[in-house]
């Protein structure tokens, strides 16, 4: 019966993705233009593509860090932002901005709007599809950028890249240690978790559950496996018939979220450095709890967010300090596999 298995898991995943799909297209009609660039893509740029809300803080090193990657034009979703997020974004180059203000929970958490934006400006080209708080990085990024990087994956048959989403914290109280726009948040950011991760291969979708870290350790020590999942398949080769299901944790068709040596081997792969644990993360937390936004069932993060709240030092004496890529690599966090 394991042929006969198969064949219908396979039929359940195209009907899921047609229906995503066709979830995006109705969900269109939530965004209203703010400013249109992307008749300036090129053919061949690497698109990025983002919802965000109130990340006035964060946008500056991120856009400066992604275009020095090789980015050359970021797809954004504005969902009421009112720090200056929205103006900020406008006034930029290689911006084209939508806002909506429609539920981000109920366009499973702004996948539909930019499963749409990606149906319509990123079909054929390499896209990286990031939060705001997520900073990508892989084996040589300071000196091999990504159209390297992209060329590579191409030339040996590949489709997409995976990442582990990798929690950077202070030490002391989050909030203790202020942070200004445009500064390199990884000098306040500078420590993780390097050791407590768990690791299982979810069959039907054929993608990598990663959990741990320091939410892992300091918020769900009683229930792990509630933890927040920290594999990411961030960069794909886009095409209008695909789509996240997910966050960026998988997608179909399934064959993209094989990022993986199932051999036993290593798969090249990078890592998203994650900048939530900025000084902002305690009023944040305090309005993300009202808003009940950002997880399906929030009421099971109603103690994360508390403790969130409460303004925590996450620091440990098991905790390390970042150095390098090459540290990183070392640790097995990521992995140049047989690239370069």
């Amino acid at each position: 019966m394991g042929w006969l298995s198969e064949a219908s898991t396979k039929y359940r995943l195209r009907w899921k993705r047609r229906r995503l799909l066709f979830r995006a297209l109705r969900k269109r009609r939530q965004l209203s233009p703010v400013i249109d660039r992307t008749s300036q893509i090129k053919p061949g740029a690497i698109l990025t593509a983002s919802t965000v809300r109130n990340e006035a803080v964060r946008l500056p090193f991120f856009l400066e860090h992604h275009r020095k990657l090789g980015v050359e034009h970021f797809l954004f979703v504005d969902n009421e932002s009112d720090d200056g997020t929205r103006e900020y974004l406008a006034e930029q180059p290689d911006v084209s901005l939508w806002s909506t203000k429609h539920s981000y929970r109920l366009s499973r958490f702004g996948l539909d709007w930019l499963t749409w934006l990606m149906i319509k400006h990123a079909h054929g080209h390499w896209c990286l599809t990031l939060d705001a708080d997520e900073i990508l990085i892989y084996p040589h990024h300071d000196t091999r950028p990504l159209p390297a990087l992209v060329e590579w994956l191409e030339r040996t048959g590949r489709s997409s890249f995976g990442t582990l989403m990798l929690d950077m914290y202070p030490k002391g109280p989050v909030k203790a240690q202020e942070y200004r726009p445009g500064e390199d948040p990884f000098e306040t950011l500078c420590w993780f978790d390097a050791g407590n991760y768990m690791i299982q291969k979810q069959p039907k979708q054929q993608n990598l559950w990663i959990q741990g870290g320091v939410r892992a350790r300091c918020f769900f020590a009683e229930e792990p496996r509630k933890a927040p999942t920290m594999g990411k398949v961030p960069l794909v080769k886009w095409s209008r018939r695909y789509v996240y299901i997910n966050s960026t944790h998988a997608l179909l068709p399934r064959d993209l979220n094989l990022v993986y040596d199932e051999d036993g081997g290593e798969e090249t792969s990078g890592l998203l450095l994650h900048t939530k644990f900025l000084h902002t993360i305690v009023e944040k937390s305090a309005e993300e709890k009202e808003r009940g936004e950002h997880f399906a069932n929030s009421e099971l993060y109603d103690a994360y967010y508390d403790a969130l709240v409460e303004n925590p030092d996450l620091w440990c004496e098991a905790s390390t300090r970042l150095t390098s890529w090459r540290q990183l690599e070392a640790m097995g966090l990521m992995s140049r596999g047989n690239w370069i």
